[in-house]
């Protein structure tokens, strides 16, 4: 038995060790740099999947190895570690620090629910609402660890309410005095609006790259298992959780800035076909909107119907005379909102500068019209959008967000300099660098897959898929990248599938959107599992979950999501990018028009 704790104790020590040995064989054999690049995909691979080395510290392995292999230079690879994925990460990151160091983020999240009613159903669908809004521009561990506050005070007043309206109606049959239950934040001894999340906010990308990892440490309410007066509370604190997690990730597709799984997609395309300019902001967005929209409300529905049953009835009754815990509710909701004061000038700034970025990126290509892009078109391809992200992220250090003052000997007050809106000490705390390295690890990989010729060996052995309708392809890498996801980082996971896939799409002369767009929109459904990713985590965290419950409720949301990706790449998105037509763009193959 010693021997055995021994193994638990050191198992990823002795992970790491047995997999460089087992694999070995396969390049001291071969002895090709297709068998060399195999081998350190698979150690990467096994890594990643088994997280036995940290994940940004696995995704510098490629910058160790392939120089030893020969197979790329270490200045080679070293170049693929920063790229305009970077430029463009550091720029959201600007917005989303200022975003919610003064707390910007809180009062569009209570006032897009105030805006909806205090009807359950409508209320979910306000929570689900406001937390995909925000998730679209900012992390989703720090939106659903923002949310979930709020929604863990509704949910409780709720059930305080309730208590108290019954308790008035025993007092009127029995004739007993009504002490009532106080209303205010102490719900049950507990104070639930001083939960804490110490979470090390990471916006824009951490979301799917920690997993559990994500240094999420939340206090734990000790009164969890006795504050359900009935099995209905019960359920109505499941939903409202669900909804947290699941619309946080939903929200993450809508933007090519939404999750880091987006962008590592388009940095890839980028970079493997640079003749195409189809992928920019303005693009995913009319192509990914009208999915997530779907998604959310099918969602809504779904579990809305799982745990408190579809009451058309009451859903109808919104705007009506509302109960004695609608009340509450809304009382909860108003005295959070007044909390935040009247909107302050930082603010305001904060929130002009974040629309102007998102009007910028839309307008820097839109497709159906000229952009803005044509004032530089003797630089075509020069702007980007990370030449956007960086020119608002640089105003957020310039723009004055309040005065330092001091007193001088004769007592007076002087201002002596300003505080811009953000410093950039509160940046570094918010920048994911892991990601940053997770991510240039990925391009390092697929850099080396092309020098050492295993990509194109990959696309060959594949190619007798294309035997298959096109249809059945993609419905197959989508599964396979929703089952995948579910056990490991979001991020390593398209990381790992993108090079495999381009191969695959070129070898069977499909156009290579038509599965890859499918494939990095399923990576973000990992909705099962606690440990699927930290949205998921931080809301089982709050005790009203157990696991049974995610995975009843991912699995539908999983099949929501897979058909309506496989509904839009037909319908809509088809047209958007002539997917029936294998591009000019992509490499050479005799240009033919698909069945």
């Amino acid at each position: 038995m010693k021997f055995f704790s021994y193994i638990l104790v050191y198992r990823r020590f002795l992970l790491v060790v047995f997999t460089l040995l087992i694999l070995l064989p396969l390049p001291l054999v071969l002895r090709t740099k297709e068998a060399e690049c195999a081998y350190i995909l698979f150690v990467v691979a096994m890594f990643w999947l088994t997280e036995a080395l940290p994940l940004s510290v696995t995704a510098l392995l490629p910058g160790l190895m392939f120089p030893m292999f020969g197979i790329m230079t270490s200045k080679k690879v070293a170049s693929a570690y920063f790229k305009d994925f970077h430029l463009l990460l550091i720029g959201v990151i600007c917005l989303a620090t200022s975003i919610e160091k003064w707390n910007l983020h809180k009062r569009i999240a209570l006032k897009m629910v105030t805006m909806v009613g205090v009807n359950p159903a409508w209320l979910t669908l306000g929570f689900m609402g406001s937390t995909a809004f925000l998730s679209m521009w900012l992390s989703n561990t720090s939106t659903t660890a923002m949310v979930m506050p709020i929604m863990e005070a509704v949910a409780q007043q709720i059930i305080s309410a309730e208590a108290e309206v019954e308790a008035t109606q025993m007092t009127y049959i029995s004739g007993s005095t009504n002490y009532g239950l106080e209303t205010d934040e102490n719900v049950n001894g507990h104070e639930t609006s001083e939960r804490k999340e110490k979470t090390k906010p990471v916006p824009g990308y951490s979301n799917d790259a920690g997993k559990i990892s994500s240094k999420i440490e939340l206090e734990k309410n000790s009164g969890t298992g006795n504050k359900y007066r009935t099995k209905k509370d019960h359920m109505m604190c499941k939903l409202m959780c669900l909804c947290i997690a699941y619309s946080s990730t939903i929200g993450g597709l809508t933007t090519i800035t939404g999750t880091s799984t987006n962008l590592i997609f388009a940095e890839h395309f980028n970079m493997r076909y640079p003749d195409c300019h189809c992928v920019n902001f303005g693009s995913w967005f009319l192509m990914s909107f009208p999915a997530a929209i779907i998604i959310l409300l099918l969602s809504w529905i779904w579990l809305q119907w799982l745990f408190l049953g579809f009451n058309f009835k009451e859903m109808a009754q919104c705007g009506k005379t509302a109960t004695a815990k609608q009340k509450a509710c809304a009382e909860v909701i108003k005295q959070e909102y007044q909390k935040l004061g009247p909107i302050r000038y930082q603010e305001i700034v904060t929130l002009v500068l974040f629309i102007v970025m998102a009007l910028l990126w839309f307008s820097r290509d839109p497709g159906f019209v000229s952009g803005w892009s044509v004032l530089f078109s003797e630089y075509p391809g020069f702007a980007t959008d990370s030449t956007v992200a960086l020119l608002i992220g640089l105003l957020f250090f310039l723009i004055p967000a309040k005065r330092l003052t001091k007193t001088i000997p004769t007592g007076e007050t002087v201002a002596f300099d300003y505080s811009p809106l953000i410093t950039w000490k509160e940046f570094q705390s918010f920048m994911p660098w892991d990601i940053a390295i997770l991510v240039g690890g990925g391009f390092a990989l697929a850099d080396g897959c092309e020098e050492s010729g295993l990509s194109k060996w990959i696309g060959n052995k594949l190619s007798p898929l294309g035997s298959l309708p096109v249809w059945l392809i993609i419905l197959i890498s989508s599964l396979l990248v929703t089952s995948l996801t579910e056990v490991a980082s979001n991020p390593a996971t398209i990381t790992l599938l993108l090079p495999i896939l381009s191969p695959l799409a070129e070898a069977i002369q499909v156009n290579p959107l038509f599965i890859l767009l499918p494939s990095t929109l399923c990576t973000s459904f990992a909705f099962l599992l606690p440990v699927a990713n930290p949205p998921n985590a931080i809301v089982f965290s709050y005790g009203h979950l157990k696991v049974i419950d995610m995975v009843k409720a991912g699995l539908g949301v999983n099949i929501v999501g897979v058909a309506v990706v496989m509904l839009g790449m037909f319908t809509w998105i088809a047209p958007m990018f002539d997917l029936h037509t294998y591009p000019s763009w992509a490499p050479a193959v005799s240009n033919e028009t698909m069945p």
